[in-house]
């Protein structure tokens, strides 16, 4: 059996979205970002699957207008990956297995974009994702891939998550509270209001089971 919950968090992640460009694909992108955090975090469950995959259309067709951007290829990655978590089962699977390759063109092309999110994201797929023979997944490279993640971003809500949820499963509980406390205090991220609100409650809600961990 799948695990159920991908990334996803996938992903609302990367700190800042790429500097303007008179070609308009850090504006869609934006826009990409925004409209993710709307589906993740404000639509009724029932409806999220459609939502997302629609969304995924719109993600696919920035890619193909910009394939060498880094950016468009991370967020195609994250939708993916959250499409992945929805529908659970093989076709989550084959899912994962593209978003994995998207975020795996992303980070040749620039490693350190948008605050290093390709590595939080592969990072997050390679340990919800079943390892062999079933899957991909492997902690080793989760670890390897989140580091690289916080190395880029040491002060990120979503790197520092990302890591504080790994370390939890991984039983690792005091080094998972810090980290997670490090997620609590980053700087809010300009336009990106109902991410880090949402990402914020799954923070607390994570911290609260940490807590009961080490109580226990």
């Amino acid at each position: 059996m799948m695990k159920a919950r991908y990334v996803l968090a996938a992903l609302a992640l990367g700190s800042a979205l790429a500097p303007a460009h008179a070609d308009g694909i850090s504006d869609r992108t934006m826009a990409l970002a925004g409209a993710w955090a709307q589906v993740k975090y404000g639509t009724p469950a029932a409806a999220q699957t459609d939502a997302m995959a629609k969304l995924k259309g719109q993600a696919d067709a920035l890619v193909a207008a910009s394939p060498n951007r880094a950016e468009p290829l991370i967020w195609d990655g994250i939708v993916t990956s959250t499409l992945a978590g929805l529908k659970g089962g093989m076709g989550g699977l084959s899912l994962a297995k593209e978003a994995k390759s998207l975020l795996e063109k992303a980070e040749k092309i620039d490693g350190n974009a948008l605050g290093g999110s390709a590595h939080t994201s592969l990072g997050a797929l390679y340990y919800q994702v079943p390892g062999w023979p079933i899957g991909f997944g492997s902690s080793d490279k989760a670890r390897a891939e989140l580091l690289a993640g916080l190395k880029a971003n040491p002060q990120g809500i979503d790197s520092n998550y990302f890591w504080g949820d790994f370390l939890f499963h991984q039983g690792q509980y005091a080094d998972a509270a810090k980290a997670l406390k490090t997620a609590l205090a980053a700087p809010a991220r300009p336009g990106r209001e109902v991410a880090d609100s949402g990402r914020r409650g799954e923070i607390q809600k994570l911290l609260g089971q940490v807590n009961a961990k080490l109580k226990g």
